[in-house]
């Protein structure tokens, strides 16, 4: 029978909570014999053991649940928004730009990550023999460590991006000994490290997975383009997304509202996506984030919300602004995907006895429609195991930041950008009358306005103002220039680890 990736991240998941359970009857019932009974040895026997192993380095992408909604917290896009100034008071700091280096959401997110590039490197330190030293080969080897590859070059880019200078290293899994006396690397270290890691899964990754939501060849090309183009690296990236555009291994999806329902999970529009699951009942609050469900989709729910058989009650956080919604032009099928003004679906469904309790705390009358959580989609524990995937890469991504390379490379082609681009607006208005006719600096200017547009709640506006020295000028006064470009490193880590602290914090 075969499983889903869903089923089998959520298996790993039960696994690791239930052997954590076992762990805690061993040390009440010691016997100093069982210390020995599995070690390095017992591992990676089989092939087997390989492929368990390498779906165990997807894990932590769900862990990272957070970089989310920090994307547009920290934004113009979106508030924290919550029960009052004291809900989730990490993400209420990113908000008010008030962050300090004890913030559970970025601390999650960093250990997370280094949880994810720890177990990838296990398995790359045990790529040509297993640890007994035996040589295990089977087909598909070569292909599997693409994919442990191009993870973990994901789980560096989240962290290079989000802290800037972050410790390196690839060779083996760290100890805490080793933790102790590890260094920050330069950014440009660090990217060099991620570019060698994707452009080694390419080179051995299929076009296509049978099993949906594992890596393909163009997944790890998209994620390169945009690696190179958070480097100024125009020429490349433009190179390396254009492989993708003209594989014809995608389209664009011709209702944008479907993209985010669940029959429209990793279709025809996906590159990359982190898949969540509600199979299993089980929850666990001392690990909301942990892979139980996409903890995310309860955080932007409407509070007390009944009367309706669309959505189900979240928290109301990560609410979307005005100023996002004003953005959208007449005729725009995105901004009613995007946001959900509830008081005008209350007006519009009079057939439904809708009520709901007003946002508490930074209220704006508008939620996230893309991620809103939606009836029948938990199980167990509802308000931790909704299955929502998060769409990381859409091909519409990859024909903006294309867009976007062409403009600015070397050898500038501002017909293909605005081919691209306009391909973008055409399925947002649903006509050709709306396609951007200019040039230059306006063409630039035109093309990151509709990255807003298109990814708006999808954890990219924050990185994008960031990385094209847009953010003191849109954001204001609160974003400090030398500062708030990255997050503070986790305290946690300065006083464990002796890392230096990002410059500000």
């Amino acid at each position: 029978m075969k499983i889903s990736m869903k089923k089998y991240l959520k298996m790993l998941a039960l696994v690791a909570f239930f052997g954590s359970l076992n762990a805690c009857t061993k040390f009440v019932d010691y016997n100093p014999q069982e210390e020995f009974k599995t070690t390095d040895q017992d591992y990676l026997k089989s092939e087997s053991d390989y492929r368990t192993m390498e779906i165990s380095c997807y894990t932590p992408l769900q862990w990272i649940n957070q970089a989310v909604p920090i994307g547009d917290i920290a934004t113009d896009n979106a508030v924290a928004g919550g029960e009052n100034a004291s809900d989730v008071i990490p993400l209420q700091q990113i908000d008010d730009y008030t962050t300090t280096p004890v913030n559970g959401q970025l601390t999650e997110i960093w250990q997370s990550a280094y949880e994810g590039v720890n177990r990838a490197n296990y398995l790359i330190q045990y790529k040509a023999t297993n640890p007994a030293g035996d040589k295990i080969d089977f087909a598909g080897k070569d292909a599997l460590y693409g994919e442990v590859n191009f993870l973990r070059a994901y789980y560096y880019f989240t962290l290079v991006k989000m802290f800037g200078d972050v410790p390196l290293f690839t060779d083996k899994r760290l100890s805490l000994t080793d933790s102790k006396s590890l260094k920050r690397a330069p950014k440009a270290d660090v990217y060099k490290q991620i570019e060698a890691d994707l452009t080694a899964a390419i080179a051995v990754l299929p076009p296509s997975q049978i099993q949906k939501g594992r890596i393909t060849k163009y997944t790890a090309q998209a994620l390169l383009g945009k690696v190179y183009l958070y480097q100024n690296k125009f020429d490349a990236a433009a190179t390396m997304l254009d492989n993708v555009i003209n594989a014809n291994a995608f389209s664009l999806v011709q209702n944008f509202g479907n993209i985010f329902l669940l029959s429209g999970e990793n279709g025809t529009e996906s590159v990359f996506e982190i898949q969540y699951s509600n199979a299993s009942p089980y929850y666990n609050w001392g690990g909301a984030t942990r892979g139980q469900g996409n903890y995310a989709i309860q955080q932007c729910g409407i509070r007390g919300l009944s009367g309706t058989s669309d959505y189900a009650p979240g928290w109301s956080t990560n609410l979307p602004t005005k100023d996002l919604a004003n953005a959208y032009a007449a005729g725009d099928q995105r901004k009613n995907i995007t946001v959900l003004d509830i008081d005008a679906y209350k007006t519009a469904n009079p057939q439904f006895n809708i009520s709901y309790q007003v946002a508490p705390y930074k209220n704006t009358g508008l939620y996230n429609q893309k991620y809103l959580p939606r009836k029948g989609q938990t199980s167990g524990q509802v308000e931790l195991n909704y299955l929502n995937n998060f769409r990381i890469i859409r091909y519409s991504d990859v024909l903006l930041m294309a867009a976007e390379a062409f403009t600015k490379g070397t050898t500038v082609n501002e017909t293909k950008a605005k081919t691209y681009l306009n391909l973008v607006r055409r399925r947002a208005f649903l006509d050709n009358a709306h396609d951007i006719t200019s040039t230059g600096t306006a063409l630039y200017d035109a093309i990151l306005a509709e990255r807003r547009l298109e990814l708006a709640m999808e954890g990219e506006r924050f990185f994008d103002l960031v990385r094209t020295g847009k953010a003191a000028s849109v954001l204001g006064a609160n974003f400090k220039v030398g500062k708030h470009e990255v997050f503070p490193i986790p305290q946690t880590e300065v006083e464990i680890s002796g890392l230096t602290q990002n410059p500000g914090y």
